[in-house]
C-alpha cells in the first residue's frame, strides 16, 4: 500500500504540472491584457504600465511561470482585483460555507439511494419497479432551475417553511435553518439518477451465481442482499461516488446564487463576471488537484471495500 501511495503521489507530478501550465498560458493568451482589465477603461497608458510592472508582467515569460508556481505551493495568490481582499483569506471564509450545503447533499444521495435501488432491484419488473422508473425518468428530465424556482415558491413564500435567503457565523444555525431547502432541492434531483444507475449495479450483482448458491444455502434475502450482494457492488459504486464530488462542487455555483449563500461557488461566478484572474486561476488549480486526490483516496477505498482488489 505504502510503495503504490508513493507512486501515485508521484504520478501526479507531471498531471499538475500539465494543468498548471495550461491555466498559465490560457490566461495569458486569451484572458486579455490583466493590467488593461484592473485599470479599467479610463486607465492611462503610465497607469497601465505601472500595474504591469506591479504584476510582473514585464517580466520574461518563464519568471512570470515562476512566479504563478510560487503562488500555487505558498496559497499566497495576492489579493482579488475586484475586491482587494487577499485570496488565501477568500478561500477560507467562503468555503466553509460551500462544505455546509454540499456534504449533506453527497451524503443523503448516497444514503438515500442506496436503500431505494437495492429495494427496486430486488422487486425487478414488479409495479413498484416500473412506477420508480417511470418516477425517475420524469425527474431526470426537468431542469435544476425549475427545481429551484417551484420548491422557493412553495416552501418559502406559500408554505413559509424555509427562509428564501440568509446566512449566518454560526454552522449549527445554517443546517438547521437556512440549509434545509437548498439540500432539499438538490437531493430531489440527485436521487433519481444515482437510484437508477445503483438499481443498474445492483441488478448485475443479483444475476451472479454466487447469490444462487448463497440462497441454495438458505441464506436469508437479508444476508444474501447487505452482505453479499452489496459488498460487491461497492466498487462501482465507490467509483460513482468518486466521481460525483467534484461534480457537486461545481454544481454548488446555482444553490449558492439563488439562495444567496456566501459561498466559494458564487465567488467564482463573481470572479468570472468580473475577469478577476487571481481567483478563478487558484479555483481552477485547486479544483484540478482536489480532483486528483479524490481519484486517489477512491483507488484506497476500493481495497478497503474488497481486499481482492490489488493496487498496482
Amino acid at each position: 500500500m505504502a510503495a503504490y501511495l508513493i507512486r501515485r503521489l508521484w504520478q501526479m507530478i507531471p498531471t499538475l504540472a500539465g494543468v498548471v501550465l495550461l491555466v498559465f498560458f490560457l490566461f495569458k493568451s486569451f484572458g486579455g491584457d490583466p493590467a488593461e482589465v484592473l485599470g479599467g477603461l479610463n486607465a492611462s497608458a503610465e497607469q497601465v504600465d505601472t500595474i504591469r510592472q506591479q504584476l510582473g508582467l514585464n517580466e520574461p515569460v518563464w519568471v512570470q511561470l515562476w512566479i504563478f508556481v510560487k503562488q500555487i505551493v505558498s496559497f499566497d495568490w495576492g489579493k482579488s482585483w475586484a475586491t482587494n481582499e487577499a485570496v488565501s483569506h477568500l478561500f477560507a471564509t467562503r468555503l466553509p460555507a460551500t462544505l455546509t450545503v454540499m456534504l449533506p447533499i453527497l451524503l443523503l444521495d448516497t444514503l438515500l439511494a442506496l436503500p431505494f435501488a437495492m429495494w427496486v432491484a430486488y422487486r425487478r419488473g414488479s409495479l413498484a419497479d416500473r412506477t420508480v422508473m417511470v418516477i425517475t425518468t420524469v425527474a431526470l428530465s426537468i431542469s435544476f432551475l425549475v427545481y429551484i424556482i417551484v420548491g422557493q415558491y412553495l416552501f418559502a413564500f406559500q408554505l413559509g417553511w424555509f427562509p428564501v435567503q440568509g446566512w449566518s457565523e454560526h454552522t449549527l444555525n445554517n443546517l438547521l435553518v437556512y440549509t434545509p431547502l437548498p439540500v432539499l432541492l438538490a437531493v430531489l434531483v440527485g436521487v433519481a439518477p444515482q437510484t437508477r444507475l445503483y438499481r443498474s449495479f445492483f441488478l448485475d450483482e443479483l444475476g451472479q451465481d454466487y447469490v444462487r448458491t448463497a440462497r441454495a444455502k438458505g441464506m436469508t434475502e437479508g444476508v444474501v442482499l447487505f452482505r453479499h450482494v452489496l459488498r460487491n457492488a461497492l466498487i462501482p459504486i465507490l467509483a460513482n461516488i468518486g466521481l460525483q464530488l467534484p461534480g457537486i462542487f461545481v454544481g454548488s455555483f446555482l444553490i449558492e446564487v439563488f439562495f444567496s449563500i456566501p459561498g466559494l461557488g458564487r465567488e467564482v461566478l463573481l470572479a468570472v463576471n468580473r475577469s478577476d484572474f487571481p481567483v478563478i486561476q487558484a479555483v481552477t488549480v485547486y479544483l484540478a488537484m482536489l480532483t486528483m486526490v479524490i481519484n486517489l483516496a477512491t483507488d484506497i477505498a476500493f481495497k478497503l471495500a474488497d481486499p481482492r482488489v490489488v493496487l498496482k
